[in-house]
């Protein structure tokens, strides 16, 4: 083991050793069984926004040519999966995440007409993303703004009603992904560890051993998390996807790279706990030229992942 390694191994346990108590069984492992960096992968996935391009198969097309895997889309493929997933498979990419979203928040409205619909609407997106053959459908409980209701009382009720949606989305061969935001955009759900601990108890709920998980966003982490390792250490097998986007320095949220804000710490994390799943861009570009500026992110976060 070299000095980087050791010192990575140790940071990870550190954090590890708190973090992975989220998820059954995990205080009993060993530092060996825990440290899964032989098995990680960097997947490179985009949103079809930040992709270069005029039209969508052009898009498709760039993401391919550059060395992406997966397209993500909008939850405007709702009801297209068929469609979708030839139109992929054509261009040789497979399918990340639905960005879908909160529905407006409908899910966790104190006006509880709003919420059967926003269910059912939900499970539309989830069965397209059985169909897509995609991970999972991107769920934000609620955007600040956008319901009355307590921390408390959206998690007594994300547990009432989330356990047969995520024993669907297993049944769909997908999963319902939390997405945890900046206090500037939701007030509810901002760490992983958050995330991870209502989908643990979602499982547990409806005694299931997926079809729920978390999300990691570097943007997101950048103002809420101490640490991008640990954050990703705290999702455990329970991470079931990553966006990518420069933090809050200027610009902000732009293609990695563009700005000062590194992903190697995270990138430990993805190592350690030997994530396999898609890290897609969710992100503005700065630069002009954003054919290049798409090409020169992809190979800084190429050289990211080899320092970490």
């Amino acid at each position: 083991m070299n000095r980087r390694d050791f010192f990575g191994a140790g940071a990870a346990l550190g954090v590890g050793l708190a973090a992975t108590s989220l998820t059954a069984g995990a205080s009993a492992q060993t530092t060996e069984q825990m440290d899964k960096r032989a098995e990680a992968k960097l997947r490179i996935c985009s949103q079809v926004g930040p992709a270069p391009g005029k039209d969508l198969a052009e898009k498709l097309e760039k993401i391919k040519k550059y060395g992406c895997e997966a397209v993500e889309f909008g939850g405007d493929c709702v009801g297209k999966g068929e469609e979708r997933l030839k139109m992929c498979q054509d261009a040789g990419l497979e399918i990340g995440a639905i960005c879908w979203g909160s529905h407006n928040g409908d899910l966790c409205s104190e006006d509880e007409s709003k919420r059967q619909p926003g269910i059912d609407d939900h499970k539309a997106a989830i069965e397209t993303a059985g169909i897509m053959k995609s991970p999972g459908v991107i769920y934000v409980p609620a955007f600040n703004g956008q319901t009355k209701l307590t921390n408390q009382e959206i998690r007594a009720w994300l547990l009432e009603f989330l356990p047969p949606l995520a024993e669907f989305a297993k049944d769909c061969g997908t999963n319902i992904i939390f997405e945890p935001l900046c206090r500037y955009e939701a007030y509810f759900l901002r760490q992983v560890a958050d995330g991870a601990s209502i989908a643990r108890d979602v499982l547990e709920k409806a005694g299931i051993e997926t079809g729920i998980g978390v999300m990691a966003d570097f943007y997101h982490m950048d103002s809420e998390e101490t640490s991008q390792m640990g954050a990703i250490i705290s999702g455990g097998p329970l991470l079931k996807y990553v966006h990518m986007a420069g933090g809050r320095a200027e610009p902000r949220r732009t293609y990695p790279g563009e700005n000062s804000m590194t992903f190697v710490d995270g990138f430990r994390g993805l190592k350690y706990i030997g994530y396999q799943g898609f890290c897609s861009f969710e992100c503005g570009c700065a630069k002009e030229d954003k054919e290049q500026a798409f090409q020169d992110s992809i190979a800084f976060l190429r050289a990211q992942w080899e320092q970490a």
